[in-house]
């Protein structure tokens, strides 16, 4: 799935909001111009002010970018007032002049990726200013003066304010970043780049000051960098594969760990770095003399020190029978480690995957997860979790070597910084691979010790590792490793010094670097509400059910999909029984999926296109929709990351910021 390529008109990238049954109001909200279910709702911009009358000279100010349901619209004292209610079940609080008001009908939000690679984020007050960069042959030239006048009186010409210094992580504090309009582009460098008018507000709605008044609430606090990064600590967790064969590889990883702690301890740091261990194999209902699937041995939150991390290890072994297939369950042992260890207390955490086969994908009967590679590596970007993989590449395994590697280097891409860590060992060479545990476990402990005293913690990523390695390959994964913890450093002194998206009302952004214009500066979150999620996962549930039904008979899926169309209350006369009638058009989807700005695989599927495919094709496509199947019930679970948009709306309008790639 990807966003498509067209313009973004106002109408065309605001809130939208499910459908409500007329049960639950006597009084519902003004449905959006040609929608049988989707009601208005607008944001209210700085000093809103809501009367109890319209045409009301003054009332209560409201907070900026609170959300409302629009219940009548009417003029008065020569201007238009809105009748407004902080949610869709009938409850109105009062008028708003709909002057201080955004329409907002899709429920689209940006938020910031991690900006470790790249530079921060530019607000400008002008389209035009921004487009002149973007249509520069030399972009360098025309950003790095606007940002040494930031760096020096922190205010530049054109410029309302830049995005933080460190992390804002959208799951720990969530704030609004609606899109009001946009378009995309062709830059003079050849990137396809998003030109996005936004507004951007915090949650607790902070005064609003730009760069340009030189009081910029987006600039980094001034804060007490070093002393707050001497809290900064790290947790490694290795996930080891223990079926039979992997002895040495067990033994060489344990006296790399115990050779850290031993330093660790001599540099008084023992608080500061933990190492943890998951063991893993594969079914125990298929074979159980194999004994577990996945196994913790040491959580790093438990172990004292490197004797009792040693112990906590000790009886480790490899395996005394053969698994079901030469794949194991390397899934397991991470989602365990990702479950089961409570990496709050970190601000670096490491998982590091050490393994000789390849994965038991998640549709298999033998599967621990149910999950894929994709998956499990999304499930690690909740805590925020970087995943190493050291792939030893034995003989035995060469048939297996190249659908592994596909599945590790998936797993092992770090989104924060859009970095692969994934580390193959040639021959499985017991000697490459002992130096690169070395090497992984001695790096992420000297930037914990970096932090720790202060040593340019938060420079440059390049600049941040002294050392220089004597191959490409040890090069490579030295800066990696110092990207990955300056991004981890980022993202620990947001949460520390809390860190604010910026309070401009509204400006003009790119969606990728200005001069690195491969990465992206922001991604898509949909606010979805209860009911939406719990609509689509219903719907969803449906199609793959049919989509089951197709494998053995093609046909048969769109036949169920229509029946299920009709129970829904779809028109029977509008079920076209043509082979080229798309699932979107069948009625089972919401509205508020209709519009947003992306290509959807699910909504444009016909019935023609699903009989063309094999059944590789149709198993992949079952997949898909099954692992967002269950990141939709993940996320109706996770209690935390619900979001009320207005104060005293009903608790089933809260919303979820849902990433746009996880939309069907």
């Amino acid at each position: 799935m990807s966003i498509i390529s067209r313009a973004w008109s106002a109408s065309a990238l605001l809130l939208a909001s499910c459908a409500i049954p007329a049960a639950f109001a006597a009084d519902k909200p003004l449905l959006q111009e040609g929608k049988q279910t989707l009601f208005q709702r607008i944001l209210t911009t700085p000093g809103c002010e809501l009367a109890a009358e319209a045409g009301k000279a003054s009332g209560k100010v409201q907070p900026t970018f609170s959300r409302f349901y629009v219940y009548e619209r009417s003029e008065a004292a020569g201007s238009e007032w809105l009748k407004v209610g902080p949610d869709s079940f009938g409850k109105t609080i009062g008028w708003l002049p709909a002057s201080c008001t955004v329409d907002w009908k899709m429920q689209l939000t940006l938020a910031f990726t991690n900006p470790a690679n790249r530079d921060r984020l530019l607000f400008f007050k002008e389209r035009s200013t921004l487009e002149k960069i973007l249509d520069a042959p030399d972009p360098v030239s025309q950003v790095v003066p606007l940002r040494a006048q930031l760096k020096k009186s922190n205010q530049a010409g054109g410029v309302l304010a830049q995005e933080p210094e460190y992390f804002v992580d959208l799951q720990k504090q969530f704030y609004l970043l609606p899109v009001l309009s946009g378009e995309e582009v062709m830059t003079e460098e050849g990137f396809r780049t998003r030109l996005l008018n936004v507004a951007s507000v915090t949650k607790d709605d902070k005064a609003l000051t730009t760069a340009a008044s030189g009081k910029n609430a987006a600039a980094s606090p001034e804060a007490d960098v070093a002393g707050k990064l001497k809290a900064f600590s790290a947790a490694v967790v290795f996930v080891i594969d223990s079926t039979i064969s992997m002895d040495p590889y067990i033994d060489r990883t344990r006296e790399a760990i115990g050779k850290i702690y031993e330093q660790v301890e001599d540099q008084g740091l023992q608080d500061q770095v933990k190492f943890g261990l998951v063991a893993f194999r594969s079914s125990t209902k298929a074979r159980p003399g194999v004994e577990y699937v996945s196994k913790m041995y040491a959580d790093p939150n438990k172990v004292k020190d490197g004797e009792d991390f040693l112990r906590k290890v000790a009886d480790l072994k490899q395996a005394k029978v053969s698994t079901v297939t030469f794949d194991e369950d390397p899934y397991a042992g991470v989602m365990q480690a990702l479950d089961e260890v409570d990496w709050s207390e970190f601000g670096a955490r490491y998982v590091v995957l050490i393994t000789d086969a390849g994965a038991i994908e998640g549709d298999s009967p033998h599967s621990g997860t149910g999950l894929n590679a994709e998956q499990v590596r999304m499930e690690a970007a909740n805590p925020g979790v970087a995943i190493y993989t050291l792939h030893l590449k034995t003989p035995e395994g060469k048939n297996n070597h190249a659908l592994a590697e596909a599945q590790y280097r998936n797993l092992s891409n770090y989104a924060a910084t859009n970095t692969s860590l994934y580390y193959p060992v040639n021959a499985g060479d017991l000697d490459e691979f002992g130096r690169k545990v070395d090497s992984l476990a001695d790096l992420i402990t000297q930037q914990v010790k970096s932090a720790y005293q202060g040593d340019d913690a938060v420079g440059s990523a390049v600049n941040s590792q002294e050392m220089k390695a004597a191959d490409a390959e040890q090069q490579k994964m030295l800066d990696d490793a110092a990207l990955i913890g300056h991004a981890m450093q980022l993202a620990y002194l947001g949460s520390k010094t809390g860190a604010k998206a910026p309070p401009v009302f509204q400006a003009w952004i790119s969606d990728r670097d200005l001069i690195k214009q491969n990465l992206p500066t922001t991604d898509v979150r949909v606010l979805l509400t209860k009911g939406q999620l719990s609509d689509l996962s219903d719907v969803m549930q449906h199609i793959l059910n049919a989509a089951n039904e197709g494998l053995i008979s093609p046909s048969e899926m769109f036949n169920q999909l229509r029946s299920v169309a009709a129970t829904m209350g779809a028109d029977p006369n509008q079920l076209q029984q043509s082979d080229n009638t798309k699932l979107a058009e069948l009625g089972v989807m919401g509205e508020y999926l209709e519009d947003l700005p992306y290509h959807s695989e699910v909504l444009n599927l016909d019935e023609e296109t699903w009989k063309s495919w094999d059944g590789l094709a149709q198993e992949k496509f079952i997949r898909n929709l099954s692992i967002k199947l269950r990141h939709y019930q993940k996320y109706n679970a996770d209690v935390d990351r619900w979001v009320s948009l207005a104060k005293g709306s009903d608790a089933r309008e809260n919303v979820y910021p849902v990433p746009l790639e996880m939309m069907p």
